[in-house]
């Protein structure tokens, strides 16, 4: 089954991977090699991080490339590279998730608040501090855990892979404001949660 083509809000010449897999696309195998080599790492992480189960995140990172190598024929460059193979893996977490759990799970349930935009670090209010300490990163790995799915995956696309809101919402297919409130709740979130189990560590 091939995956849809990549969203159109990219222009062609922002990206070098699209030139790769058009290449590749044209029976060049060097292209895909290199694009593997370069994605490889980070794409397999983003299943390990959401998934918690090696063997199943390489089952689902190995069928996320086949389904590049599938879809290359009918590949247009219309959107970045990366968007595309990324939305390709959201979709394959996504189809696994909804496996296991009701698709009431999927819901964002956000308690009412003014709108502010919560730009504090998702560590903490002094992130470098947090991050010199062994016990918090692990509290902080914890935590990322236990939040939604939604939250989740868009605090890592954001955090581990850089990835702007506007990325993120083309990669979950969700607007821009709702990836905002993703990530600002889940900053919130493990903030509060993190301070919350640092506490309890201190005291025992």
């Amino acid at each position: 089954m091939f995956e849809p083509n990549p969203p159109t809000d990219q222009p062609v010449n922002a990206d070098p991977d699209q030139v790769l897999m058009l290449q590749y696309a044209s029976g060049n195998a060097r292209a895909f090699e290199l694009l593997y080599s370069k994605h490889k790492g980070p794409l397999y992480r983003y299943f390990v991080r959401q998934i918690y189960d090696n063997q199943l995140a390489e089952d689902l990172y190995q069928e996320a490339w086949s389904r590049v190598i599938k879809a290359a024929a009918n590949y247009q460059a219309k959107a970045k590279f990366t968007t595309w193979l990324y939305r390709i893996a959201h979709n394959l977490i996504i189809d696994h998730v909804r496996a296991k759990k009701p698709e009431s799970s999927f819901s964002d349930t956000f308690e009412d608040e003014q709108e502010t935009e919560f730009v504090a670090s998702c560590l903490s209010e002094s992130p470098e501090q947090l991050l010199q300490q062994q016990k918090k990163a692990l509290l902080l790995k914890d935590c990322v855990k236990d939040l939604p799915q939604v939250q989740q995956e868009a605090f890592l696309l954001n955090i581990e892979m850089g990835f702007t809101a506007a990325t993120i919402a083309d990669i979950a297919g969700a607007t821009v404001e709702a990836t905002k409130s993703r990530l600002r709740y889940a900053n919130k979130g493990l903030k509060a949660c993190v301070d919350l189990k640092w506490q309890e560590v201190e005291y025992d």
